[in-house]
């Protein structure tokens, strides 16, 4: 799990992974490189590491990855062994290794279950030897990204911004502590590292409305300096983000307070 970091952090990592999963697709765009190895599924299946098979290959949205190294995992009789030979996408998001759902097929999967076969990507790209394209769903007899690899790449750069959009959020609004016990009722406070987001100060609880939520949620705020979106305004009323619309003081709880109990 990623440790609490600064703003600039959090970006740095989010737009390193954005980076590294387009310098994958720009490779892609320029087609198949001097030497780049096609396969078709039914030569890949042979490539399932048992006795006599050329190798150990699996495919993730139409990427060849030797997994020789990982052989533990993959070969005949080993845990993942299905994934071997195929490409069996959308096995790594559901869990259903059985031969229905070993398939490459990803419709119908939400925007965020298409994010983690991109960090599935990520993690292959890194520890495994990229050999080659596999002719079908993702990619065409000529090595092109086919339309619906198009489509999965705009997915994951929709995901990747909101969540890069969420992490900004999290920076200006960070989480509240909450607790509730049925002799004490709930409380709620702020500290240097609520809500997982180390910085360099407290904050008041505010209740957050949210487009879209149906409710809204405890998060610490900012009570002095310029708003977040006025950081270069030196006539600034000097209060923080406070003043933001979509707030909301807790009824019973001093303004200024980062601590609310609310007693049962």
């Amino acid at each position: 799990m990623l440790r609490p970091c600064g703003l600039g952090a959090v970006l740095s990592l989010v737009a390193a992974a954005a980076a590294a999963v387009l310098a994958v697709w720009l490779m892609d765009r320029w087609g198949p490189r001097a030497g780049l190895r096609l396969f078709v599924p039914e030569e890949l299946a042979r490539y399932r590491g048992g006795p006599g098979d050329p190798g150990l290959y699996l495919a993730l949205l139409g990427r060849v990855y030797d997994v020789s190294s990982g052989r533990k995992h993959y070969e005949p009789g080993a845990h993942y062994s299905g994934f071997a030979g195929r490409d069996a996408s959308r096995a790594f998001v559901t869990g259903d290794y059985s031969e229905a759902g070993l398939v490459d097929d990803v419709t119908g999967l939400s925007s965020s279950e298409i994010l983690i076969l991109h960090k599935w990507l990520s993690f292959y790209q890194k520890n495994y030897v990229f050999v080659g394209r596999l002719v079908g769903r993702f990619y065409g007899e000529d090595g092109l990204p086919t339309s619906e690899l198009t489509q999965v790449e705009a997915i994951v750069t929709k995901g990747m911004e909101a969540n890069e959009q969420q992490q900004r959020d999290k920076q200006k609004f960070p989480p509240c502590n909450a607790e509730w016990s049925s002799a004490k009722g709930s409380r709620l406070w702020c500290s240097q590292k609520s809500g997982g987001v180390n910085r360099d100060w407290i904050g008041v609880p505010r209740k957050l409305y949210k487009p879209g939520a149906k409710e809204p949620h405890c998060v610490c705020v900012r009570t002095t300096g310029p708003p977040s979106d006025q950081q270069n305004n030196p006539r600034h009323s000097n209060r923080g983000d406070l003043d933001n619309p979509n707030l909301e003081e807790y009824t019973g709880c001093s303004p200024l307070a980062t601590e609310c109990s609310f007693p049962v």
